[in-house]
Parts: structure tokens; C-alpha cells; sequence
């Protein structure tokens, strides 16, 4: 595993007839892309478990889509699993969630599972301690990573008064305000309602806290020093843990655009890859804290104020963005199957980094330009990869013959650029306070080979 896989030139076989099933549960950009990942490294088609399917699973070659009347509930998820086309089969099969809603879906049913069944997340105690924001912060602290400014308001007290709310030691205004628990977020609405919440002063703060509490929200908000800077400071780094907790692969990205519309602030658009270890490091002491297993995803942003990469969150899974990793040619899915299917990982320990320059994106070039625009060194080093060959989009797949898919993912891309023309203003968003140093140059991009 030290070295890239070779693609696969097995043909798609029919699924009786597979050394191994993916199985993916939800039908965003970020499972089709675990589709893809698996078929360019195996040859297999996946089973996409949905409740309702969407253009980017639609007319696909590389995937069948089974219906799931309510993937979110435990029971039903469970049931779905149970029946057809799974009852039958008896190869092992790789089950992977598209959102973190998701993984706590699966960690509630495994147990229902055969040993068939290869599930590779964390076990529920890790998992909740590395998932709630305030839980993480704590691990994040015993493990001497960098995070921003932070304090809690537990609004499971019915006695709390939102009159006392303060801001973390030592920040100001503007501040972050958000959820530590989505889904009790979901079940609640308030006027003004956001996945994340920026306030700009002390009456804001108490006005926003005391609307949330109203709507009867009683799980705890994260309030967080706001760092400076639009969607380019943000950073993205993917580690993979084997069962021992042991950081094997890690893949690294600069993010260049983000979404903006609603439902999908913060997710990254386009991403710049390359490496810092100094990062990785600090993963690997937080993993470790955390007994991790599987995948880890973490949000980080670039500090201009102190030069410091601050540690925001974990996910429990391969990102929506995952193809970024994909994309510089170590393919993150052969980790699941070199230890879930095969069980021999090498016992010869070894950190492998991703360290292939790419451009990660699903949006058109053109975007990236346009959000760019105060950035003219980055966006020339961004030319010069694309340029190269370095450009990956997951939708853009030519194992994918059917015209009717391709008219669908063209019409995606210039519906995204009106979205960001729509949601997003780089200028408002541009501070200028000065850029990293690259700790890495990562080598040049090949052209993609599809």
C-alpha cells in the first residue's frame, strides 16, 4: 500500500458474480464519487441505497440504485439490508455512509448485520466523543492540536439565561455560532435558521442564542472565534486508521471555492491538493487521542493573525469532496478492502502521503477564475496545474456512455456557476492577511487516465 494501486482492467461483472459488493447509502456527489472510486480500482459496480434518487445516480453504467423507503431511520435501513438483492448474496460487502446522520444511522444498526457485512467506522463511544463539538475540543486540547477560540452554551439548563452568553477568552466580533448536535438542529426551526451562524456583536450573540433556546434546541452550541479570510483559507486533510488506530494514508488539499448555497455552506467546490506534515502530525496525536479507526476528514482553516492551521472538526467518513483524493491517484477505497476484505494490511508500518498536485472540482473553471480574482498568484499556480492535466471532476467519468447523463452534468455545471454568481461575493469576502508558505511543492499532475 505504499505505492499507488493500479486500475483495475476487470470489466464490470454481475453482482453474483463479485469478490466483494460496495454498498453506498445516500445518492450525493460525494457517494457517486465512492462509486467511481471502487470501479476505477476494482471494476465493480456499486448498490446505492437511496429513498430518492438524484440526477448524479441517474442513467449510470457503474452503479444500481435499491430502494430505501427511510435511510435515516436505524430499523428501516436495517430491513432494506436485510432483503433484495442483499439476502442473497454471500460475498463480503462494504458498507458506507454519505453523511455523518448516516454513520450514526449505521453504528445503531450494525449490530442487525451478518459477518458479511464489513463496516468500517469507529465504534459508537469514539465516534460521539470526536462528533460533538465540545467532545472534540476537549480531545483536541489533551492532544496539543490547534484549534480556534472556543467556548460552550448548554441550553439543556432550563434555568440558562441567554443574557449571560460570552464570548470564547480572549476573541472578538464577528463570532461563529453552531449546532453541536444536527439532528436535534434539524428538529427545531427559528426565524433566520442557518446550518452556521455568524454574529457581529454582543446583542447579536444574546438575540440569536435566545431564539435558538425559544425553539427549544437543548443541546449544547459551539461559540468560536471567527478566523479572517474567505474560502482559500480553509484547508482539508482525509487519514485513514487501520483497527490499531494507526494513521496509514493521509491526503491533504488547500480549498479554493466552497459551497454557499443553502444546505451546503462549507462544503468545498474546488481544492487545491498538496501536503503539509506538520498537519498530518498533529492528526496523527489527535487519531491516536481518539482510538480512531477508519476514516477521518477534518475542516481546518489558515490563521493570517498567527500563521497557525487550526483544527475545526472531524467527520467520520470520506467527505462529500472525496474524489479529491481519488483524483491524485491514490485511490482511498483500497484501504477499506486491503484490510475489510483481503485482512492483510502490511504489518511493516508505513504513513503514506498523498503528493500529486491536482485541481478537485465541480464546478466549471470559470468559477474558479471568477472566485479567484484577488488571488492572482493562486489562481496562476491553479492555471498552470490544469494546464498540466491536472484537472479532476467526479462526474466526468468515461465509463459513462449515456448521452442523457452527460446533457445532465453539463447543465449541473453552468447551473452551479449562476448558484455561486447568486450566493457567493469574493470580494466581500476577501481579507488580506497574507498567505502560508507551501511546506511542500508537490510534484506535477500526470494526465488523468480514464
Amino acid at each position: 500500500m505504499s505505492s499507488k494501486p493500479s486500475r483495475s482492467t476487470q470489466s464490470s461483472a454481475s453482482i453474483a458474480d463479485r469478490p466483494f459488493v460496495p454498498v453506498v447509502v445516500g445518492a450525493h456527489v460525494g457517494g457517486y464519487s465512492l462509486v467511481r472510486a471502487f470501479h476505477e480500482a476494482y471494476g465493480v459496480r456499486s448498490l446505492v441505497v437511496t429513498g430518492a434518487t438524484s440526477w448524479v445516480v441517474d442513467d449510470s453504467a457503474i452503479l444500481e440504485v435499491v430502494h430505501c423507503a427511510d435511510a435515516h431511520d436505524p430499523e428501516v435501513l436495517a430491513a432494506t439490508l436485510a432483503g433484495s438483492p442483499f439476502a442473497g448474496l454471500s460475498a463480503p460487502k462494504i458498507l458506507l455512509a454519505t453523511s455523518d446522520a448516516l454513520v450514526d444511522v449505521i453504528a445503531l444498526m450494525r449490530h442487525q448485520l451478518d459477518d458479511s457485512w464489513k463496516v468500517p467506522y469507529v465504534g459508537a463511544g469514539p465516534l460521539a466523543i470526536a462528533t460533538r463539538k465540545h467532545t472534540f475540543e476537549q480531545a483536541a486540547q489533551r492532544a496539543g492540536v490547534t484549534t480556534p477560540a472556543t467556548t460552550f452554551v448548554d441550553l439543556g439548563d432550563p434555568a440558562y439565561d441567554p443574557a449571560h452568553v460570552e464570548p470564547p477568552e480572549g476573541a472578538g466580533y464577528p463570532l461563529i455560532v453552531k449546532p453541536t448536535a444536527p439532528a436535534a438542529w434539524n428538529a427545531v426551526t427559528f426565524e433566520g435558521q442557518a446550518k452556521v451562524h455568524e454574529v457581529a456583536s454582543p446583542e447579536e450573540l444574546r438575540d440569536l442564542v435566545g431564539r435558538v433556546q425559544a425553539a427549544g434546541y437543548r443541546e449544547t452550541l459551539v461559540v468560536q472565534d471567527r478566523i479572517p479570510g474567505d474560502d482559500t483559507g480553509m484547508r482539508i486533510l482525509t487519514c485513514y486508521c487501520d483497527r490499531d488506530s494507526r494513521v496509514r494514508f493521509a491526503s491533504y488539499g488547500r480549498t479554493l471555492i466552497e459551497e454557499h448555497s443553502p444546505g451546503l455552506l462549507g462544503v468545498p467546490a474546488a481544492i487545491l491538493t498538496g501536503q503539509d506534515r506538520r498537519i498530518v502530525d498533529e492528526a496523527v496525536r489527535l487519531l491516536a487521542e481518539l482510538q480512531w479507526v477508519g476514516y477521518a476528514n477534518f475542516d481546518l482553516k489558515y490563521d493570517p493573525r498567527d500563521g497557525q492551521t487550526k483544527f475545526f472538526e472531524l467527520n467520520p467518513r470520506l467527505g462529500r469532496s472525496n474524489y479529491y483524493v481519488t483524483g491524485t491517484g491514490y485511490n482511498p477505497v483500497t484501504w477499506y478492502v486491503e484490510e475489510y476484505v483481503h485482512d492483510r494490511l502490511p504489518t511493516e508500518f508505513e504513513l503514506v502521503e498523498a503528493d500529486t498536485e491536482t485541481v478537485y472540482s465541480v464546478v466549471p473553471v470559470r468559477t474558479i477564475k471568477w472566485a479567484l480574482a484577488r488571488h492572482p498568484d493562486l489562481w496562476a499556480r491553479v492555471q498552470r496545474v490544469v494546464k498540466a492535466g491536472g484537472l479532476r471532476n467526479p462526474l466526468h467519468y468515461r465509463a459513462e456512455r449515456n448521452p442523457l447523463r452527460w446533457a445532465k452534468i453539463l447543465a449541473a455545471g453552468i447551473s452551479y456557476d449562476r448558484k455561486f454568481h447568486q450566493y457567493y461575493d469574493p470580494e466581500a469576502a476577501y481579507h488580506p492577511g497574507g498567505e502560508p508558505a507551501d511546506s511542500h511543492v508537490p510534484r506535477a499532475a500526470a494526465p488523468p487516465t480514464r
